[in-house]
This record gives C-alpha cells, sequence and structure tokens, in this order.
C-alpha cells in the first residue's frame, strides 16, 4: 500500500509545491485535483493542481518529471462534480470534463481518476437510475478505451440545505452499489472508498471492504466523530453537518486497526489517500500542513514506508 493525501485542502500551493510538501512530510503519493480553474460553489472544490484543458503529451512529461523529482507518485486524478444535476447544460459541462481528466490520467500513464456519479437530489434513487446509465454508460467505455479506472467515492453529499433531500451522489449504500456494477459490468468501474461516510450514515464501515474488495480501487481516509447529544436534540431528518463532524484518522469513530486489519486480508495494495475536511485544522496554512503531518504519523502505523 501507499500512503498519499488529496490536495485540496492546499489550493493556493502550486502542484510543485504540493509534490514538495508531500516528499518532506513523508508521504508516498498525492491525489491531484483537476478542477476547472475558477471559483469554487463548494468548500474542498474547484482546486486545479493540474489543468486537464488542453492537456498533452508534453505537459505531462514536465509534470512526471516533477513527480520523479521529488520521488512522489500521483494515486489518482480528482474531480467531484454532480453530472446528475437537473440543470443539463451543467451536466454537460461535468460529464465533459470528466472525459477531459480521464484522457489526462491516460496520457500521464496513471490508471485511476475519482469522482462522484452525482444525483438529481430532488428525486429518488429510482427515478434518477435512467439518467444515472445514460451518463455512465459512455462514460465508463471512455474510460476503458483509455485503460483508466474510474472510483467513486461513497460520499451521499447531503450536508447542506442545498443538497436536501436526496443529497447529490446515489452511490451511498450496498444495494446500490450492487445494482450499479450488475447493470454496468466494468474492472474499470469501482469504488473509492472512505469509511467516514458509513459511520454517519449508522452502517458497517467493514463489510464492504469484504463485500466489494475486488471494486476498492482507491481509499480516502478520514474519521467521522458523532455528537449524539446533538443528534439527540436534532435527529437523524437534521443534515447532518447538525451533528457530525469530519476529523482527522485517529480523533473519531472508525477504528483504523480493525480497518487495516480487514483490508490487508483482502490483499489491497492500492493507495490511501489521507482526506482532510477538520475543521479544527482550516485556520491557516500551517494548520493544514499539521493535519498531514499529524495524519501521516497515525496511518504509519499501518502503512509502514517503503525504502526508495
Amino acid at each position: 500500500m501507499k500512503l498519499g493525501f488529496v490536495s485540496a485542502i492546499l489550493p493556493e500551493l502550486s502542484l510543485e509545491e504540493v509534490l514538495k510538501l508531500a516528499s518532506k512530510l513523508g508521504y508516498d503519493c498525492v491525489e491531484i485535483m483537476c478542477w476547472p480553474e475558477g471559483k469554487a460553489e463548494r468548500r474542498y472544490a474547484g482546486v486545479t493542481h493540474i489543468n486537464v484543458n488542453d492537456f498533452d503529451k508534453k505537459k505531462a512529461v514536465s509534470i512526471l518529471e516533477l513527480c520523479q523529482k521529488y520521488k512522489i507518485s500521483i494515486s489518482a486524478l480528482g474531480y467531484y462534480p454532480n453530472p446528475l444535476t437537473p440543470n443539463l447544460e451543467e451536466a454537460k459541462v461535468y460529464s465533459d470534463h470528466i472525459r477531459k481528466v480521464i484522457k489526462a490520467a491516460a496520457i500521464l500513464e496513471i490508471d485511476q481518476m475519482n469522482t462522484f456519479v452525482g444525483r438529481d437530489w430532488t428525486k429518488s434513487v429510482p427515478d434518477n437510475w435512467n439518467r444515472f446509465l445514460q451518463t455512465w454508460q459512455p462514460i465508463i467505455s471512455f474510460a476503458e478505451q483509455h485503460d483508466v479506472r474510474i472510483g467513486i467515492e461513497n460520499c451521499p453529499m447531503i450536508f447542506s440545505y442545498d443538497e436536501w433531500p436526496g443529497g447529490k451522489n446515489l452511490a451511498t449504500t450496498p444495494t446500490i452499489w450492487r445494482k450499479m456494477f450488475e447493470d454496468i459490468p466494468s474492472d474499470h468501474f469501482g469504488l473509492n472508498y472512505d469509511p467516514s461516510h458509513m459511520i454517519w450514515q449508522h452502517m458497517d464501515y467493514l463489510l464492504p471492504i469484504k463485500h466489494f474488495s475486488e471494486k476498492l480501487f482507491h481509499i480516502h481516509a478520514k474519521d467521522v466523530r458523532i455528537d449524539y447529544d446533538r443528534l439527540n436534540e436534532v435527529g437523524i431528518m437534521a443534515p447532518p453537518n447538525e451533528w457530525h463532524t469530519p476529523k482527522l484518522p485517529g480523533m473519531g469513530d472508525v477504528s483504523w486497526g480493525k480497518f487495516f486489519s480487514i483490508l490487508t486480508d483482502t490483499g489491497f495494495d492500492g493507495s490511501v489517500s489521507v482526506e482532510v475536511e477538520d475543521r479544527a485544522y482550516e485556520g491557516s496554512l500551517e494548520k493544514r500542513k499539521d493535519s498531514l503531518r499529524q495524519s501521516l504519523y497515525y496511518l504509519r502505523q499501518f502503512i509502514p514506508k517503503k525504502d526508495n
């Protein structure tokens, strides 16, 4: 396994500065954000460390030289929009950019990109399904042609009132994953699995490691703490930000020892990427660097550093 982090937490740094920091701290890899340049529409979005517009081999060579210089690999290219939004014009922009990210990953000879499948949050899961198939069957076919795997993060995207009531990502439960993979059977279609999202959904976060071991393409290491006193006040139907808090690994309710015990049993040898969304560390760049340093220190007990 390789230990990395998601570059979204460092929006003010250049790609070279991100890779240099990763090397200095002792990480193995980084998941690089590839949003279109412009204003972010939500927290942790809109970060562009690689601009995939008009991406070509010359740009790829420059990036790979930086990776070699700092001895840091790219675990995946990341872009997390909502390609099933009811605004069809907006949805097309998202789907088109997903294809650009896939193509850039292929040019870089990286076999992984991570994203959301999206959802029309005003409709039920069954009522989203035709749109899901119409959108994702051709995207997965495109990924197969370029030999790039797509890892879907299992975040429900239902944290704020504008994401209410259904959330902006369908891929939230084992039942839905099974149907996704049955209806679009492909070795290039899998999960970017984050155990923290299962915890606040009050689901077992260990079982999916066993049941979907062949679909675990990439892992996000994020923890979460549920405030049960607050939950007892507002109830389960309140937006989750009312009663849960994302935390650094080891500071929440995930048992990382059990998590890695089962993950290693499956033979997983891919990348585990720290995703920092802990508000306690967001106050400054130095605090965010500290969050990466602390997460690395904690997770190295499960993912020891390989000799160069």
